[in-house]
């Protein structure tokens, strides 16, 4: 087992790296000159020169690496040409609001998406399975800000269920930050109003990133448990008598979550890949928004600190999936 954990760290450490010199040198040879974007059209040429002087872009690209290197290992990654502010101190600030909205989108994911599959390959071709087939075609068929706009008509304008945009009420103050997660922080704080309050706001966006991942996870799991019930154990489990909600969940289920676990790490990454849309629509102050405003920008220091931040983030989530995994089953370890 520490073979299999140190194998994949090791290639997690050779992506990480390979993305940074591949976003480094990417943001340097894409066209538009950051210096005149920070200063703006009317800085003279010698102010222009003087910000690149500054920003370190008159050295050769290697030693520009490196020092991004050396200070990224330090959460150092210059400041920000927009916001003026360390890009670190904007992702510590923007990256725990992503973060709670990629946890309850997971959650949802998950939970919904692999109820549905258990319950669809139980009730095969009978209206449980077919109601969730027709309502996975529908969430893959379309993307996530149709549903978040769909979402924000009937719950909040029609029905007014639950609130439109942002993390909290005006009315409310932001609980203290342990977590920078305010729904975590304010359980701790005991702040009950906050706690609801906040869950309230964090539903539509979760619901409306999670919904295509949702789907996919309902499809797959399906699949797989389909494929398990028609294995020689599954009906020499019925043969002895085992109920039927111990063989599913027991036998068909172990088998055919191999699979739908490796997807869901990609699929949650692919959350905060795709959190920008929903962030936007919802006002939702987190890293993803903040990422795309970075790349419209050209904020350089900005755009290479939140790719490597999700490449990092990509690399724990696919490292925790493959551990699960082979505790799930040890041959995939064996074979590694």
């Amino acid at each position: 087992m520490t073979k299999f954990l140190l194998g994949r760290l090791v290639s997690g450490v050779i992506v990480i790296v390979g993305v940074s010199i591949f976003m480094f040198f990417l943001a340097r040879v894409i066209p538009g000159d950051p210096a005149r974007l920070a200063l703006g059209p009317e800085a003279s040429a010698a102010q222009v020169e003087a910000m690149r002087q500054q920003m370190g872009f008159h050295e050769p690209y290697v030693e520009q690496y490196l020092r991004f290197v050396g200070g990224a290992v330090n959460f150092d990654f210059g400041r920000s040409l927009y916001t003026d502010n360390p890009v670190s101190q904007d992702i510590a600030a923007t990256f725990p609001a992503t973060l709670e909205l990629v946890i309850f989108a997971g959650l949802a994911m998950t939970l919904i998406g692999g109820a549905m599959g258990i319950a669809s390959a139980h009730f095969k071709d009978r209206w449980p399975d077919n109601s969730a087939r027709i309502l996975s075609l529908l969430a893959v068929a379309m993307p996530n800000f149709v549903w978040a706009l769909f979402l924000m008509l009937i719950l909040s304008f029609w029905l007014g269920v639950l609130p439109l945009t942002g993390r909290l009420s005006e009315s409310l103050a932001a609980p203290p930050a342990f977590t920078g997660l305010y729904t975590v922080d304010a359980l701790i704080a005991g702040e009950w109003q906050v706690f609801l309050d906040a869950l309230a706001h964090i539903v539509l966006p979760a619901v409306a990133l999670s919904l295509p991942g949702l789907a996919q996870i309902s499809r797959l799991t399906r699949t797989n448990m389909v494929d398990s019930y028609d294995r020689p154990f599954v009906e020499f489990a019925r043969a002895y008598g085992f109920p039927e909600r111990s063989i599913a969940l027991k036998w068909a289920l172990r088998p055919a979550i191999i699979p739908t676990l490796m997807i869901l790490g990609m699929q949650i990454v692919a959350l905060l890949g795709n959190a920008f849309i929903v962030e936007t629509i919802f006002h939702w102050p987190g890293m993803a928004k903040y990422g795309v405003n970075a790349i419209v920008r050209k904020d350089l220091n900005a755009m290479v600190a939140v790719v490597m931040f999700i490449s990092v983030f990509f690399v724990l989530i696919n490292m925790l999936i493959d551990t699960l995994v082979s505790f799930i089953d040890p041959k995939i370890r064996l074979k590694a």
